[in-house]
């Protein structure tokens, strides 16, 4: 009696842990989630649906939203969440009732947005260039002369792009728009170009942000090193952010700490706070879950080279799960804890 008594209470404990396991909190709720118009984002938050549909959320395709709407949008709760804001950057864009209707939750990538400028890593050691102002010496400008304009070309932004002001910023404030040309067409075609010519034996100089395809390719430390700006110089958007222009402990750099000269940012999800509130299950998922930069980066470069589809991010979604099984599981497990 005392063994059947025993294996009734095994049983039951297994049965109890799969029936947890099988736990679908949100049954019933559906979910409007956005994105961001860049695609070096759209892998988060198809990790983030599939999390969010294991614990019985019905969630809806994203809405690809540009930022300034979709912060007004997440207010007014038209949509429950993103995974792609950033900040401190965002923040000038948040509307003034943000902090009543909506908040930022958990990190996917603390200090994940570095921004800033790269450099063969052959000629970063051949002309002793440790930062843009060397741009400004006769020999180093002739190196990276590409077209024979007398000026460095510099792989820059489009216009429109946030950080096409900043670099039209520090080419004033450095004194360098007689030394470097910062070439503004198609960053696709730029940095595939810069990737060429790198291949070829060519310098290459060019900016970039993480997490991207480019620095999975341009390996930092092996293949380009980040380079500083001459000193910290803010913009008017980059004041009182002084201390995060400057990164500790970057890998590649060519100084610690490295002047980036850009703000660091915070990768965070923004969520309607309602939607937090009702969904303690999904509110526990969007604040643990985080990624490392390498993984993100490696997947862009899938996109890049051309897996970029909808249905292409869902099967590297489904491949880093199947990676990550036990960090996977533990999120879900948390998150179905929280419902309880």
């Amino acid at each position: 009696m005392k063994r059947l008594a025993i294996l009734i209470l095994c049983l039951a404990i297994t049965a109890t842990s799969a029936f947890a396991m099988d736990m679908k909190p949100g049954k019933g709720v559906t979910v409007q989630p956005a994105r961001a118009t860049w695609n070096t984002g759209f892998f988060q938050e198809a990790l983030i649906n599939k999390g969010l549909t294991e614990l019985g959320y019905d969630v809806k395709k994203p809405k690809d939203l540009q930022n300034p709407i979709f912060y007004k949008s997440v207010v007014l709760g038209d949509v429950d969440y993103w995974a792609n804001g950033w900040f401190p950057m965002h923040n000038e864009q948040l509307p003034k009732n943000f902090d009543q209707k909506a908040q930022k939750i958990g990190y996917v990538a603390k200090a994940g947005g570095l921004q800033g400028y790269l450099v063969s890593k052959r000629d970063v050691e051949k002309y002793n260039i440790k930062s843009l102002d060397d741009f400004k010496r006769p020999e180093v400008m002739k190196a990276f002369d590409s077209n024979g304009d007398g000026k460095a070309e510099l792989t820059a932004c489009p216009p429109g792009w946030a950080c096409e002001k900043v670099i039209s910023h520090h080419m004033k404030a450095y004194g360098l728009e007689g030394s470097i040309n910062p070439v503004k067409a198609s960053y696709e075609a730029g940095m595939a170009s810069a990737l060429g010519s790198y291949k070829s034996g060519k310098p290459v100089f060019f900016y970039t942000w993480t997490p991207n395809w480019t620095v999975f390719k341009f390996k930092p430390g092996k293949d380009v090193m980040w380079i500083n700006v001459p000193e910290i110089i803010p913009n008017e958007a980059q004041t009182g952010s002084e201390d995060r222009m400057v990164a500790n402990d970057v890998v590649g750099a060519v100084s610690n700490p490295l002047k980036a000269g850009f703000v660091i940012s915070d990768i965070r999800v923004v969520a309607n706070k309602k939607f937090l509130a009702d969904n303690p299950a999904a509110a526990k998922f969007l604040e643990i879950f985080t990624l490392p930069l390498v993984d993100i980066s490696e997947q862009n470069t899938r996109m890049n080279e051309g897996e970029k589809s909808d249905k292409d991010i869902a099967k590297h979604a489904d491949e880093w799960i199947a990676k990550n099984k036990a960090t996977w599981d533990g999120w879900l497990k948390a998150a179905r804890e929280a419902a309880e």
